[in-house]
């Protein structure tokens, strides 16, 4: 019987400029120091296997993996051909059996979470379900998944492969991996290099080629681009090498969202945000313009204690809010919980919502960025009625905001005519498809709206040519 907390590295992709807010929720659920990596958008933490299912329900990580080897500095040779030599000598150095037993048992949580959706799951298995909110419990089978495991014939008592011959012993772990595919049509595997840096002299295609050859050479796997069994990952930044086996075929920021729109905010991202407002139990938390739904949906998964209010102005964007609530409906009661979600989806007039006056504890909203939705133009005239409005709902000396926002002149303009409502705490720069983006976190002053000369404008109210501009705001 393998042992059960036998110690392993993941590495996670998230969104750019959350590395911290990431490892803020591994100390927190796992209990596990992470290390944000010099290559932003990634972090590493170490973790025992049986907690392996917890990583998959943290809500900040896009992609995981679990790591090979690391080299702090790895010592790349001058020239192409010395290069090449080098990664084709690398494969048979890696100690490859830990990670590719965890590989494996990663596949078997992923296959007796997939029996768990298509069944009616007792009370005791409601914890493997992603959409209950219990995510903090270890499932009682991880003794059966090593069994599993076991039953595969992959040996993992292997330690690092540094304190032992690397030849002699990775040849021997080699062919016991051979041993159990004998008979079975060879795994199918690719390799992905992620590369940065300006002192290599060669492409991130060189480094995936000429590993993959290795790769191949020494497994004797089949290379395949697309119908892939095992990806492993070769991430270079500067003299950083991580080599890694994917253990995520398509992000986990997908998880809650079934209707798109043309400009659907990632949940990993959203879910960034809300941790920048350490919402509270009662809090009355506002998406105005919620496109799809993505932050508030995001928010009642995991602040079930708060209240969610969503809204827009466009009802294609509120009917597919309405969609990706009944789906995560759905998807809760086949899990056996029976409870509705403290979430009310609305459609209104952005600039004059339909709330009382310091009503509102914390305001969140994906702004337009006027690229693919809206313009520049028409954001000059949006973002000071936006935040007017926005401070008017908002509770004085208490109050908070979150907005993203690509349009940061306009933004920064925006806030400079109302300074005395709001004030401006810091600032998260992010990465948004390739868009240098900001969120940045607002608190309401304690000036009551409609007592200074920055809000006697009426500013709740649009002319009909706003109206018309804010038709396109729709995420």
């Amino acid at each position: 019987m393998q042992e059960l907390d036998q110690a392993v590295t993941i590495g996670a992709t998230v969104p750019t400029g959350f590395e911290h807010t990431a490892a803020e929720e591994v100390q927190e659920k796992l209990e596990a120091t992470a290390r944000v990596s010099k290559n932003r958008g990634r972090i590493y933490f170490d973790i025992t296997t049986d907690k392996l299912l917890k990583v998959h329900q943290l809500k900040s990580l896009d992609n995981l993996f679990v790591v090979v080897k690391e080299y702090d500095d790895y010592q790349f040779k001058t020239t192409k051909e010395e290069v090449q030599i080098d990664w084709q000598e690398l494969a048979a150095k890696l100690p490859w059996t830990n990670a590719l037993a965890v590989w494996k048992l990663n596949n078997s949580i992923k296959k007796k979470k997939g029996r768990r959706k298509r069944t009616n799951p007792t009370k005791s298995d409601q914890c493997g379900n992603v959409g209950t909110k219990s995510t903090d419990t270890v499932p009682s089978d991880s003794e059966e998944l090593w069994e599993d495991l076991e039953a595969l014939e992959v040996k993992g008592t292997q330690k690092d492969v540094s304190s032992q011959p690397e030849n002699d012993y990775e040849e021997e772990k080699h062919s016991e991996i051979q041993d159990q595919e004998s008979g079975v049509t060879p795994l199918k595997f690719r390799v992905t290099c992620n590369r940065a840096g300006d002192k290599h002299c060669f492409t991130s295609n060189d480094a995936a080629r000429d590993f993959g050859g290795a790769v191949q050479e020494f497994f004797q796997w089949k290379a395949d681009m697309t119908k892939f069994d095992v990806e492993v990952l070769l991430n270079i930044h500067n003299n950083e090498v991580v080599v890694g086996i994917a253990l995520t075929v398509e992000s986990l920021h997908r998880r809650n969202i079934t209707h798109f729109g043309p400009t659907t905010l990632r949940s990993t991202l959203a879910y960034g945000m809300l941790r920048l407002c350490k919402p509270q139990v009662s809090d009355v938390i506002v998406d105005p313009m919620c496109g799809t739904g993505a932050i508030p949906l995001e928010g009642v998964m995991e602040w079930q204690n708060s209240f969610f209010l969503a809204g827009d102005n466009n009802g294609t964007a509120v009917s597919r809010s309405v969609n990706n609530i009944k789906h995560i409906l759905k998807r809760t009661h086949d899990g056996g919980s029976s409870s509705g979600l403290p979430l009310d989806v609305v459609q209104w007039d952005l600039c004059n919502l339909p709330m009382r006056s310091s009503s509102v504890d914390i305001i969140i909203t994906d702004m337009p960025f006027g690229k693919r939705m809206g313009s520049k133009k028409k954001n000059w005239e949006l973002y000071p009625l936006c935040l007017r409005e926005m401070a008017r709902v908002c509770k004085p000396g208490t109050g908070k905001a979150v907005l993203l926002t690509q349009d940061k002149k306009c933004f920064l303009k925006a806030l400079s005519q109302i300074e005395g409502l709001w004030r401006k705490l810091h600032t998260v720069w992010v990465n948004v498809g390739g868009l240098h983006a900001g969120v940045f976190v607002l608190k309401r002053t304690a000036v009551v709206f409609g007592t200074t000369s920055e809000d006697v404008m009426e500013p709740h109210t649009a002319t009909g040519s706003q109206k018309e501009s804010m038709k396109d705001v729709s995420q």
